[in-house]
């Protein structure tokens, strides 16, 4: 039998981690199998080794690509600010993060709110609290964008790390809450208090969440 190429070969290793990203956020890093990861994208779990060199590798390149899928929707959302009668950046990305759509969406949402306590709990120096960390790094340097967008500075509250501090907490406890009153409370109004008071807040998203 013929070898594979290194197209397609790669092909399959993009596969495992874009399906892996999603099974992380939904599950938790700990509860995805390598049987699992491989057969979300059609391969035997005979051909692991082929593509990473451990568990630990696949997990750290799924959380990467997650925060790099993250990074380009608020990129795009900067990129759309500047359109005629659009709403401000930061005003819109606020709407679509604190949606409900992305609350009850974790396999297609932010990795930061998905897997900080997994993060947490993993060991200083590893694949996967490494990847986290880089993540968050590059979210909060794509809120300071945003808010740039929208003509923010530091005296009108730019202050990318505590937002997304209260962002990724924000969903986090809106998750954990079995009260739909209390969640959509929670949510609305860490919206209230990020927002730029002087905008008209946009619509909340129809479409399952993508920001």
């Amino acid at each position: 039998m013929p070898r594979m190429s290194r197209e397609v070969t790669e092909q399959h290793r993009r596969q495992v981690v874009e399906n892996t990203s999603r099974l992380i956020r939904e599950k938790g890093p700990e509860r995805v199998t390598v049987p699992e990861a491989m057969a979300s994208a059609g391969l035997s779990h005979g051909g692991f080794y082929r593509h990473f060199a451990s568990k630990d590798d696949l997990l750290a390149q799924a959380l990467t690509a997650a925060f790099t899928e993250r990074r380009t929707a608020m990129d795009q959302i900067a990129e759309e600010s500047t359109a005629p009668d659009a709403p401000p950046a930061h005003d819109a990305f606020l709407a679509v993060y604190l949606s409900e759509l992305h609350r009850d969406h974790p396999a297609d949402g932010c990795p930061a709110a998905a897997v900080a306590a997994d993060a947490a709990r993993a060991e200083p120096g590893s694949p996967l609290r490494t990847s986290f960390t880089a993540g968050v790094r590059d979210l909060a340097e794509g809120l300071h964008r945003l808010n740039g967008s929208s003509g923010r500075d530091a005296d009108a509250g730019d202050r990318p790390l505590a937002e997304l501090a209260l962002l990724v907490g924000a969903v986090l406890l809106a998750r954990a809450s079995d009260d739909a009153s209390l969640s959509r409370d929670i949510l609305d109004e860490a919206r209230g208090l990020l927002r730029d008071r002087t905008a008209q807040e946009p619509a909340l998203p129809e479409e399952p969440f993508a920001g």
